[in-house]
């Protein structure tokens, strides 16, 4: 009788190396994509920030419109050919608004830098430990402009530039206000 030889099949050993090295790719490539995630999603709470202050920004404008603390002139951009204009056009710190309640106007060099107040340890908000978050890494320009060459309707544009994490970034709201009550 004679023996036959039966053929055995399966992975080689190469063939193996060469699967868990295709896999290990995968799997850091996952891990590299998470680590992005995560650092993108811990820059929410700096992009909520954002979002406020340049609304702030518009409210207090149309605020000051609306009850008459502001005239129509002074609803524009500050420059040596415009010296009624109240707001400045080029970036700056977000500052804590000024007498008039207006912020990035001409004269808010001298209020304190604003900031975010958090519960302390205790856990309450208004209580003595409470700590304040400052946003020294936050400016704010406001633009304003005649629309459409219409110089009883004007754009506003606010932008927000700050550093969330190591993302530079930037949030822009448009409003338009009109001369008429």
């Amino acid at each position: 009788m004679r023996q036959q030889k039966v053929r055995q099949s399966g992975f080689t050993l190469l063939e193996t190396m060469i699967a868990i090295a295709i896999l290990s790719i995968g799997v850091l490539g996952l891990a590299a994509m998470l680590a992005d995630s995560l650092a993108y999603m811990a820059g929410s709470q700096a992009d909520f920030i954002a979002q406020q202050k340049a609304q702030q920004a518009v409210e207090a404008i149309f605020t000051a419109k609306y009850d008459n603390t502001l005239t129509w002139a002074q609803i524009s951009n500050y420059s040596a050919s415009n010296p009624t204009g109240l707001f400045y056009s080029t970036a700056q710190p977000i500052r804590q608004p000024g007498s008039d309640g207006l912020v990035n106007s001409i004269n808010d060099n001298s209020a304190p830098l604003d900031y975010i107040l958090y519960p302390g340890p205790d856990g309450k908000l208004g209580t003595a430990d409470d700590e304040k978050y400052p946003l020294g890494n936050y400016t704010r320009t406001v633009t304003i402009t005649n629309f459409n060459g219409d110089s009883n309707l004007r754009s506003i544009t606010v932008t927000v530039n700050y550093t969330a994490g190591r993302f530079t970034r930037s949030y822009t709201l448009n409003a338009l206000i009109s001369a008429f009550n």
